[in-house]
């Protein structure tokens, strides 16, 4: 799945909604007031006056707009959930499960008292575990209630297959945001590991052992993981799928890695029946059957405790929260805890998304900005067909079989057909980690049970106030949720050259990932399969070396630069998205009679305003920390770059402000993939 902006999934963190709305930035002032040259510093120019008067708050990592309308939409969904918490006889059965299961996390009274008395049947459950073989069936247990340690289980479309769903074991296991916080030994990756183990250490003593056991503990936590992050394949490799194919029988990836006893974690999972999976890194299976028979069995009970110590924390006591929390801050900088409500927003929105999501959509979406989004993506697709058609550097041959792969793009606008079903799901008043545990419970049987199954071509994978959107490899589909389709993105009310700035680049964007340096090796169905010329592949690679190479140069926090190749794939999408979007206002403004699109406003042009609301939608404030954190796992630019690195390789941008050559905006060797 390629998102719009995605944050990493940290089980170590509970990083849930966010902060206040801010105005919309003004468009023309630096920090200091004075005008900005566009052609000098777009972002500056179309964010200064915004970058100058806006702080983060301090319960945020960072501020953006996805922040500013992932707030607005917390705040929606807070009164939809207040309303379904009050006692009401007349509750119907979606209201009943949201509504108890917001008003059960927001009782910090019944929470607290209870301590981590909810969580110790299954803490002693992995105690039990009387050897390794049986370890295994207690590594299944703690999967199946949220957290991953040791390694990942999930179901996921064939590589080669796309419509048959099938099983897919693959590295995991680690509590620190990437591989790198485990093997690099500078100033800040040591202490992060410093960190953790003081973490661990508190939250030991907070189940009852002794500072000294607790120790120990931590100790055993960081020697394992680290053993996992040896193993583990580098972020930036992985980009590739073709690093991540490898289908074989369950018996020969049971023989590859005897020591993880995968039949019977298999049955413990209550797989259905499968003869053959995918192990996305053998490798790492090789390496950690090792460590398996080197660490005694005391240690991995312990190990495996704290994932689902440390999994739960958010949803324990205050000490567990606030040690969470103490965590979190090194990692990102927040200053104080998300207040209780917002967290309470989100776990809601994670357990039972597709319910609350459908009050969601009641009040915050109508059919008619359903149906200008399909014209928007329908007049994007056409661009896209175009920009194909017209590149000098692919042949005809590569040519007709990417218009085959656009044509068969399915879009998905809002919210599902149909929703999900939750009727098997209790939720009880008052058992906040266990209406947690048990909704990690039904989504993991819930993708267990596909295994085997075609792929439900109708499935969402984020829920409809989710502020992103995605395009799928597998599916070969793009996908924009509610909750993205609000202001600056996408405004009812704004000038169809904003809206092209803002959300018809995000619909750009995720159509452009189907062409991008992963989802160009994906056919129209959704295979993994090269249906490119030896020549027009040569041809591609070259020109996105020169994004990856721009981008590299780029410097994210203190002296420390972006990844160009880790952020290759979300750098192409920026750059095609952007270009497609204003070809379709262009194309739209010259099909249709002149309206206000087509019309100067306060003194800019339809294409200048089509590039303010571009840069108005990528206006950011980051934590230092968070921001050195994100360069490590983002494949993401910061918004700066998003803006700046885009337009810098625009003629279009150029003309539309009247660059000269030389200036910082128009870069020499401009790169072009789409």
């Amino acid at each position: 799945m390629r998102s719009l902006y995605l944050l990493p999934a940290i089980v170590l963190l509970a990083l849930a909604c966010f902060g206040q709305t801010a105005a919309p930035p003004e468009v023309n002032l630096d920090t200091t007031g004075k005008t900005v040259d566009p052609c000098v510093d777009f972002y500056q120019y179309a964010c200064g006056h915004w970058l100058k008067t806006t702080e983060i708050p301090a319960d945020q990592t960072s501020w953006s707009s996805f922040v500013e309308i992932r707030e607005r939409n917390s705040g929606i969904m807070r009164e939809i959930l207040e309303k379904a918490a009050a006692p009401n006889a007349g509750r119907d059965a979606i209201d009943q499960k949201v509504g108890d299961y917001y008003g059960s996390c927001v009782d910090e009274t019944t929470v607290d008292a209870r301590g981590v008395g909810p969580l110790q049947p299954e803490l002693k459950r992995i105690a039990n575990a009387k050897d390794k073989a049986a370890l295994i069936e207690a590594v299944a247990r703690v999967q199946m209630l949220g957290p991953n340690p040791l390694f990942n289980f999930y179901s996921s479309p064939d590589l080669h297959s796309a419509n048959d769903v099938i099983a897919y074991i693959d590295q995991g296991g680690l509590s620190l945001p990437d591989r790198d916080y485990y093997l690099k030994d500078d100033a800040k990756m040591t202490a992060a590991r410093a960190s953790l183990v003081e973490y661990a250490t508190q939250m030991f003593t907070l189940i009852g052992q002794s500072p000294k056991q607790a120790g120990d503990s931590a100790q055993s936590v960081l020697r394992i993981e680290t053993a996992l992050a040896k193993a583990a394949m580098d972020r930036t490799a992985r980009r590739d799928p073709k690093t991540r194919d490898h289908k074989m029988t369950r018996d020969e990836a049971v023989a590859l890695a005897p020591n993880f006893y995968l039949n019977r974690y298999f049955a413990a999972m209550g797989t259905p029946q499968f003869s053959t999976l995918n192990v996305s890194n053998p490798d790492f299976f090789k390496q950690v059957n090792g460590a398996l028979e080197s660490e005694s069995l005391d240690a991995l009970r312990t190990y495996v405790s704290w994932h689902l110590i440390d999994g739960s924390a958010p949803w324990l006591s205050k000490p567990f929260v606030d040690a969470n929390f103490k965590m979190q801050q090194a990692l990102t900088g927040q200053s104080e805890i998300k207040p209780r409500w917002k967290r309470c927003v989100s776990s809601t929105d994670n357990a039972l998304g597709e319910a609350l999501g459908q009050r969601y959509v009641e009040q915050a979406f109508g059919a008619d900005g359903k149906q200008r989004m399909l014209k928007m993506v329908d007049a994007l697709e056409k661009s896209l067909d175009q920009d194909i058609r017209s590149l000098p550097w692919m042949t005809e041959e590569t040519k007709k079989q990417a218009k085959v792969k656009l044509d068969a793009i399915r879009n998905k606008i809002g919210y599902p057909d149909v929703w999900r079903d939750y009727s098997s799901l209790e939720i009880v008043r008052g058992d906040l980690l266990g209406n947690f545990l048990r909704a990690n419970e039904f989504e993991a049987k819930r993708q267990i049970a596909k295994i085997g199954k075609p792929v439900d071509r109708n499935e969402w994978q984020m829920t409809p106030p989710t502020v992103n959107a995605y395009y799928s490899p597998p599916r070969n589909e793009i996908v924009f949720p509610a909750g993205i389709l609000q202001p600056p993105f996408f405004d009812k009310q704004a000038d169809d050259a904003m809206n092209f700035g803002g959300i018809g680049i995000v619909i750009g964007h995720e159509l452009t990932h189907g062409f991008d340096d992963q989802g160009r090796k994906f056919d129209p169905q959704g295979n993994l399969r090269d249906w490119w010329t030896a020549q027009d592949g040569t041809e591609f690679e070259k020109r996105a070396s020169c994004i990856a190479d721009e981008y590299s140069n780029f410097v994210a926090v203190d002296d420390l630069k972006l990844n160009g190749k880790l952020t290759l794939g979300e750098n192409t999408a920026d750059n095609g998205g952007a270009r497609i979007a204003l070809m379709a206002l262009e194309q739209m403004m010259a099909d249709g009679p002149a309206g206000p699109a087509a019309q100067t406003i306060d003194g800019f042009t339809p294409q200048q305003r089509f590039f303010l609301g571009f840069g108005r939608g990528w206006c950011e404030k980051r934590r230092p920390e968070f921001s050195r954190m994100l360069v490590s796992v983002d494949p993401h630019s910061p918004g700066k770059y998003r803006v700046d690195g885009v337009v810098q390789n625009m003629p279009e941008f150029q003309k539309a402000f009247n660059c000269k050559a030389g200036q910082p905006m128009v870069r020499e060797n401009a790169c072009r993939v789409w």
